[in-house]
């Protein structure tokens, strides 16, 4: 992990309050992820939560930085770094996640897993462009989803996950490497994030 800002350790403490908690009182909280996303949505737009180090990053794949991972694991705080063109496999995820764009756009595609007799394959669902400040959640079952940087600029987002990704170092439950189908035209909605103010 590295080194975390004033404003980020203040976003911890507060998702530390917010849902650590309940978590450890045997999980009062039904939807932790309405909750880690209040959070989140009040610390989004601070150009001071991130360190110049955790605006770096790869030339050859999204990058990682892990912020903050809570000894009892319940949860996790975790900056990605996108440059344009890059993207996660299809995959889903161990345990709900909350992501909230802190500069630019991500496009994020949602997806169902069919089998017919053709064999299995992938159905895109949905596609939604998550602005700057919108904040978006996942929750399995029926995560199914690829995130990409679909801008010519650096776009950062902050997940929020309800596991521990420095035990795990990934938050990725399986990729799909699976034939994709799309749902006929008109059927595959495409919607913006929601932005919470």
């Amino acid at each position: 992990m590295t080194t975390v800002t004033a404003r980020m350790a203040e976003m911890v403490s507060a998702l530390r309050d917010r849902i650590g908690t309940t978590a450890l009182a045997g999980g009062a909280d039904p939807e932790p992820w309405t909750t880690a996303g209040d959070v989140l949505a009040s610390f989004l737009d601070d150009p001071d939560l991130l360190t110049p180090e955790q605006w770096e990053a790869d030339p050859h794949a999204y990058r990682q930085h892990l912020l903050h991972a809570e000894p009892d694991g319940s949860f996790s705080v975790v900056a990605l770094v996108w440059l344009p063109g890059q993207e996660t496999p299809v995959h889903d995820h161990v345990a709900w996640c909350v992501v909230g764009v802190h500069r630019g756009e991500e496009v994020e595609e949602h997806f169902r897993v069919a089998t017919d007799d053709q064999g299995p394959h992938l159905v895109r669902v949905a596609r939604s462009v998550n602005a700057e400040g919108s904040v978006t959640s996942v929750c399995p079952p029926g995560d199914v989803h690829l995130v990409r940087n679909g801008t010519s600029d650096k776009v950062v987002s902050l997940h929020i996950y309800g596991a521990n990704v420095a035990a795990r170092g990934t938050s990725i439950r399986r990729s799909y490497d699976l034939p994709v189908r799309d749902l006929p035209v008109g059927d595959a909605p495409v919607r913006d994030a929601a932005v919470r103010t």
